[in-house]
């Protein structure tokens, strides 16, 4: 079985409404369509609602909708900003977030306000999140202004913030500024936006896994599956170590779109390159047990 994760659907939209690129998101034939081809059984869908995302918006209403005429393949998150309501730290989400839940979102997501990812407005809604007994997924932004995602610094110091502020919520960390921080090499370079290349030497990462077992890897897009490629004796290694808290993805967002993590995956249980144990518990395992689907026996 494959579980993905990571992906992104909308109802069709008016062309104006795609990127300057003219790409745009998959309706969710094409989505169905795209999961077939690739071979994956289930794939969670995201919500894009944070005004930094400038070009659709996709509410967790429409998310549920889709994933109702597909119960067997779509599982929905839901998200919110947390600017939403009252705009200060006293907002109260708890009704919306029990609200979503009852109504099938087994996740928050895509997290992507540009805001400091410890900012009085995350950690208020984190806080409530925690409460209601949702994971999160997270974007990390490598700035304020000119991106979306949760600001951090070189280091991840905010994020270390949050982990330790809020032990009982599940962080499913996304994006390029997060996976770069798999080696040591930004450090010395600054910059987490271009894809590192080459051997790793284990950085932030790996460290903040090892002290925050609420901290769990979403491998989709290319930055996850970077980090994990890059350096083959290295990725294998990282996921037999952290194999009870990694999830396979492909954060489809684009028609068309290629997957390379699909075929990496093939060729890595073909191989034997990693545990049949590892390989089931990150390409479905986990995210069954995170997620609270009950497809485990």
């Amino acid at each position: 079985m494959l579980i993905d994760i990571h992906v992104h659907a909308c109802r069709p939209r008016h062309p104006g409404l795609s990127r300057p690129n003219g790409s745009r998101y998959p309706t969710p034939d094409e989505l169905l369509k795209m999961m077939d081809d690739a071979h994956i059984d289930r794939a969670v869908v995201m919500c894009v609602v944070s005004p930094e995302w400038r070009y659709t918006i996709v509410a967790p209403e429409e998310v549920i909708g889709i994933c109702r005429e597909h119960p067997d393949r779509l599982i929905p998150f839901c998200s919110l900003d947390p600017r939403y309501l009252t705009n200060d730290t006293r907002a109260n989400f708890r009704p919306l977030l029990r609200a979503y839940k009852e109504m099938g979102c087994k996740g928050v997501g895509e997290y992507i306000p540009n805001l400091p990812f410890d900012d009085p407005l995350n950690m208020n809604f984190f806080a409530q999140v925690e409460e209601v007994g949702l994971p999160l997924t997270f974007h990390i932004a490598p700035q304020i202004g000119s991106y979306y995602g949760c600001f951090d610094e070189v280091g991840l110091p905010r994020l270390e913030k949050v982990l330790a502020a809020f032990p009982g919520l599940v962080f499913l960390a996304h994006s390029q500024p997060f996976w770069a921080e798999i080696g040591t090499d930004v450090i010395q370079n600054g910059s987490r936006v271009p894809y590192p290349r080459g051997p790793v030497k284990p950085g932030r990462v790996v460290e903040l896994m090892r002290r925050y077992p609420n901290l769990y890897g979403d491998l989709s897009a290319g930055s996850g599956f970077n980090a994990i490629s890059r350096d083959p004796e290295f990725g294998c290694a990282f996921m037999e170590e952290f194999q009870d808290r990694l999830c396979w993805g492909t954060d489809i967002a684009n028609v068309p779109q290629e997957l390379p993590i699909v075929d990496y995956f093939e060729k890595l249980r073909a191989g034997r390159l990693i545990s049949e144990e590892a390989y089931e518990k990150i390409t479905w395992r986990n995210a069954d047990r995170v997620l609270g689907l009950g497809l485990q026996s």
